[in-house]
């Protein structure tokens, strides 16, 4: 299925221990770029979230922001180490007889003692797989998003090759006419300067004309491209790259057909193919 890089993608979980909200914002990017904003406290889990995404999406810059809301009544205790407070008391009055002086404990300095004061740890561990769970489901529903999306520019790309196969087919009908134009003009020119019409070099000139103004195998081209087009379309996955090179064959086509006009009409077909290909090219930068 096609997919668009451009998406959003929101989850919330809600446990014991509090609650998960992870947003992701997808825009379209040459390569696949992930940038976490998260706490210092689950920092560490960014490599693993980042081979999530690898082994899910291709192309894209992502914007994934994590959100943790701490429940205080699932919070840790603090819990005074007793012993170690009895310890530096008694280190205290030594340093008090040793002084002599009689001088208070500082309190507040005790306290910021390295391992008096202990809290209980949360359990870490299901705090990350619920992060990490959450993370999953979030990036889930960011390739729902983005398959909506890409389903909605397949349906336009295809509007669009529909327009360029019917300026093809149209032009391929009016060559012949536009060739025997082209002769009956090039004899009235001959009849009007009063020159003689030679039959072999009349044939001549037609041949060359002829070379000049064919563009069969442009509208073949154009046919073939049109139909890779579709092809990779129906195929979808990581497809973006490929149209987007296609979309370069397809005005370097258009282009030469152009070129080769000799007659508004041709030109005209020429001038809307260019305009339905930029527009497929507009979408196509949106394809993963």
């Amino acid at each position: 299925m096609v997919r668009s890089m451009t998406a959003f993608a929101r989850q919330q979980f809600s446990a014991e221990w509090g609650n998960v909200t992870w947003e992701i914002k997808s825009v379209n990017q040459r390569f696949l770029e992930p940038n976490f904003r998260m706490p210092e406290t689950f920092r560490h889990l960014e490599f693993a979230l980042r081979e999530v995404l690898r082994k899910q999406l291709n192309r894209g810059k992502l914007d994934c922001s994590l959100r943790i809301e701490m429940n205080s009544a699932k919070t840790g205790k603090i819990k005074l180490d007793q012993d170690m407070a009895q310890q530096l008391l008694t280190v205290h009055q030594e340093l008090q007889v040793l002084a002599q002086e009689n001088q208070s404990p500082d309190l507040v300095q005790l306290m910021r003692w390295p391992g008096l004061l202990q809290q209980d740890e949360t359990d870490t561990k299901t705090m990350e797989q619920d992060v990490t769970e959450t993370f999953k489901q979030t990036v889930a529903q960011l390739i729902t998003v983005r398959e909506r999306e890409g389903q909605a520019l397949g349906d336009i790309i295809e509007q669009r090759l529909t327009g360029i196969s019917a300026q093809v087919e149209q032009v391929a009908q009016q060559m012949p006419d536009i060739i025997q134009w082209q002769r009956d003009k090039l004899i009235n020119r001959f009849e009007e300067a009063k020159v003689e019409l030679d039959a072999d070099r009349l044939e001549q000139e037609m041949v060359m004309l002829a070379q000049k103004v064919d563009v069969a195998e442009e509208l073949d081209r154009l046919k073939t491209h049109i139909t890779e087009c579709s092809r990779l379309l129906h195929q979808g996955g990581a497809i973006g790259r490929r149209l987007d090179f296609l979309m370069q064959e397809f005005n370097r086509e258009a282009n030469t057909l152009g070129s080769k006009s000799i007659k508004a009409e041709i030109t005209a077909s020429a001038v809307e193919m260019k305009v339905l290909i930029e527009q497929m090219r507009e979408q196509v930068q949106n394809i993963e």
